[in-house]
């Protein structure tokens, strides 16, 4: 019986203790309709949370009745609340997936402190976690990301994970559990339905029992991925030095049986956020023997000297300088992710894009360009505009809070210019402007100089998402 699994599971994994009180994360689709039934017929104390994210018009409004309506019929409270999430989007420039899940989760953790919830339930389920290592795999992340889906994060738990979508569905359908199917489930706009409509049903073809090999693999590799985590951490604790906030790798301690490279990658990552392609420039530094070149993750700094990494937290002034060479197909800024994309004009359907992208003649651009915060005295012309206009200005006619006003970042044509400071990360030298030319005010408004026109042969796509 799934009811058998699933306490066996929560007591294995040790997701609950008996004076827990679970927040359970519902949206109406099968999964989270299942999990709401389970915890029903058990001991620990629950309330229903739902979220409608109002972007499906009429079915989120019926998936948020019927979650009021189980709720109530099973005698649990139930909170749910609607989001501006189209609105906040085109405030942060996030995508649809990355804006959800900062809204539910901001909620959860207030209902938690709210009402003394100890753990927030979440329906991922076996399958979920067999498309994560493929989403993982397709993205680079290393091995870490292809130990699937945590059962355990925090307050978080995932107590469906030991079963699979079949075995969910074949359970609702038995005990006649009601649900609703979300029509986005069968869009392939985005990657995990590609993986999960075109990719795994052709696995199963050629081997029926795919889905639990999978699961057996990614638990090899969660169990690898916990050895490797002991092993970096006592290497850590001698090749690196803290000095408060601050930290010195001395790369020479590193033992040269180990895979240098990969020690590095690990302790970078792990322990201060850097992503895979500012690892490899880190490293491409040590091999060169280079020094002075900034490398930034969104909260922490590293530069090389003699031979040793140096990590420290970005200060508030810090301009966070980034070089964007003519290849790159990603560059990190801040708490952003930049990806660049090449088209012919004859490929671009619509020049009508969101704010947190940005269409840009190619052929107008030098290269490298640079990605920093912006500083008193820059300047651009705003698409549509004829003059000049102060960035400080323009933030502040948009009504742009303080906060956000410190997260923002310009795109800028080349190196930047001799009066704002050394560009101490760009790769190539190059002759500089007088002044910084600002291609995008990133996730708000492009320059009109670098916009899209009749001429136009070449067109760079920049897309914008917050980590």
């Amino acid at each position: 019986m799934l009811i058998d699994r699933f306490r066996q599971y929560i007591k294995e994994n040790d997701l609950l203790s008996p004076s827990d009180r679970v927040l359970l994360a519902v949206s109406g689709g099968v999964d989270s309709m299942v999990m709401l039934s389970l915890f029903a017929s058990c001991e620990w104390p629950a309330a229903v949370a739902h979220c409608n994210f109002q972007l499906r018009g009429n079915e989120g409004d019926e998936d948020t009745e019927l979650v009021k309506r189980e709720a109530a019929r099973y005698g649990l409270q139930c909170f749910s609340k609607n989001f501006d999430t189209a609105g906040e989007m085109e405030l942060t420039g996030e995508s649809v997936q990355m804006a959800a899940r900062r809204l539910r989760y901001s909620w959860f953790s207030d209902l938690c402190s709210t009402h003394g919830y100890t753990a927030i339930a979440i329906a991922h389920q076996a399958d979920d976690s067999v498309e994560t290592f493929f989403i993982n795999l397709f993205r680079g992340t290393g091995l870490r990301g292809l130990t699937g889906i945590n059962p355990v994060n925090g307050k978080v738990i995932r107590p469906l994970l030991f079963a699979t979508r079949h075995e969910i569905s074949d359970y609702a359908l038995a005990a006649r559990i009601a649900f609703r199917e979300d029509s986005s489930n069968r869009s392939t706009k985005y990657l995990r339905n590609k993986i999960r409509l075109g990719l795994i049903p052709r696995l199963r073809e050629i081997n029926p029992r795919f889905t639990g090999q999978m699961l057996r693999n990614v638990n090899r590799l969660t169990q690898t991925q916990r050895f490797i985590d002991a092993a970096i951490g006592r290497i850590r604790s001698q090749v690196e030095h803290r000095d408060g906030p601050s930290a010195i790798i001395d790369v020479a301690a590193i033992d040269p049986a180990y895979p240098v490279d990969f020690v590095i990658y690990e302790l970078l990552s792990s322990g201060f956020g850097f992503k895979g392609d500012v690892i490899d420039g880190i490293t491409r530094s040590l091999e060169n023997g280079s020094s002075g070149r900034r490398f930034y993750s969104r909260d922490h700094v590293a530069w090389i000297d003699r031979g040793r990494i140096l990590v420290e937290p970005v200060s508030e002034g810090d301009t966070c300088e980034v070089a964007v060479p003519e290849n790159a197909l990603r560059a990190y800024a801040g708490n952003s992710v930049y990806f660049f994309q090449r088209f012919d004009i004859d490929e671009i359907e619509s020049l009508s894009v969101p704010p947190n992208v940005a269409l840009v003649d190619a052929d107008a651009l030098r290269w490298p360009l640079s990605l920093r915060r912006w500083q008193d005295g820059d300047r651009f012309v705003p698409l549509g505009m004829n003059g000049s206009k102060k960035v400080s200005d323009y933030l502040t006619d948009t009504k742009v809070s303080a906060p956000e006003k410190g997260r923002q970042f310009v795109l800028i044509n080349g190196p930047s210019s001799p009066q704002n400071g050394p560009a101490e990360n760009l790769t190539e030298p190059s002759t500089r402007s007088p002044e910084p030319e600002i291609v995008w005010l990133t996730g708000r408004r492009l320059d009109d100089r670098f916009k899209i026109t009749s001429a136009t042969e070449n067109v760079l796509r920049i897309s914008k998402e917050v980590l």
